[in-house]
């Protein structure tokens, strides 16, 4: 059975919408070696839609030699949750599974030996937390409070409770956090 990993950048009062904040923390070697540890033992994509629509022209042309995650972009079956695309062929490898549904997501993950990688797509994140499929964060988390914008959690009353893996602070001021489900 397949486990889901997210990888999120996100503010310290919780934004992952529009990561543009990240503009202003160069990216340092080490974080891509996290990024490339998240992705190590996946085998699988899952986006959302505008998600997908923003990766696929940014990574389908991507190389290796440009970027070392490319292979595992390009390569890996991408499955995208949307209820509006009706093809994937903009970048290989892809297949539109539909708008969101939790027992889908469950049969994606019985279906696919190894981790199921998810980048962004803060809408569906948020479905997945809400729905307990989310089996590991990888939490980026920049030094700056934006005070309005798409929040990881939605507010929803419940209590969720993580237990810490690993952390890791960066010399860009950049902290990594990552979570599994408890």
């Amino acid at each position: 059975m397949g486990k889901i990993v997210v990888h999120e950048f996100i503010s310290l009062d919780g934004v992952v919408e529009d990561p543009t904040f990240t503009f202003d923390y160069p990216f340092v070697p080490m974080m891509g070696d996290a990024i490339a540890q998240a992705m190590g033992s996946c085998k699988a994509i899952l986006l959302g839609r505008r998600t997908f629509e923003m990766f696929a022209p940014a990574w389908s042309k991507r190389t290796a030699a440009e970027d070392p995650g490319a292979p595992f972009m390009n390569d890996s079956p991408k499955y995208v949750v949307s209820s509006t695309l009706k093809n994937g062929d903009i970048w290989k490898n892809s297949e539109i599974i539909g708008a969101y549904n939790a027992d889908t997501i469950r049969a994606l993950k019985e279906s696919v030996d190894g981790g199921i990688y998810v980048s962004g797509s803060g809408t569906l994140v948020r479905a997945l937390l809400a729905d307990g499929l989310v089996d590991e964060l990888h939490l980026f988390i920049y030094p700056v409070a934006l005070g309005k914008g798409g929040r990881l959690f939605a507010e929803s009353g419940n209590l969720k409770k993580f237990t810490m893996v690993r952390s890791e602070a960066f010399e860009n001021g950049v902290l990594l956090a990552v979570y599994k489900t408890t």
